[in-house]
């Protein structure tokens, strides 16, 4: 049993689990803050520019199909905040410099 044990540390310790799992925690709670940035601050600076105004529900009828074009643009916007994020983040933490041809 102890060697079942210590093979389970071994496995945390050698794949970083620990740290693994706080970064997908702290990224969760971060999601959540950039989206109510996307719902409350920057959609709300767009919405007078959408019909009826009310963007999350706003949609494109084509016959029976239907395209929830408000609901897209905001996972967009939230897509591009936190890939904007993620890599100032990795540009910080690297610090790689751009490799130059001689």
């Amino acid at each position: 049993m102890k060697a079942l044990i210590k093979e389970f540390k071994d496995f945390l310790n050698e794949y970083k689990v620990v740290p693994l799992a706080i970064a997908f925690i702290i990224s969760v709670a971060a999601t959540n803050v950039i989206q109510s940035i996307v719902n409350n601050l920057i959609m709300p600076l767009i919405t007078p520019f959408i019909p009826g105004g009310a963007w999350q529900k706003a949609t494109f009828s084509m016959g029976p199909i239907v395209i929830a074009w408000g609901a897209l643009l905001g996972s967009i916007i939230n897509f591009l905040i936190i890939a904007f994020v993620v890599f100032m983040i990795a540009k910080y933490v690297f610090k790689e410099e751009k490799v130059t041809k001689k």
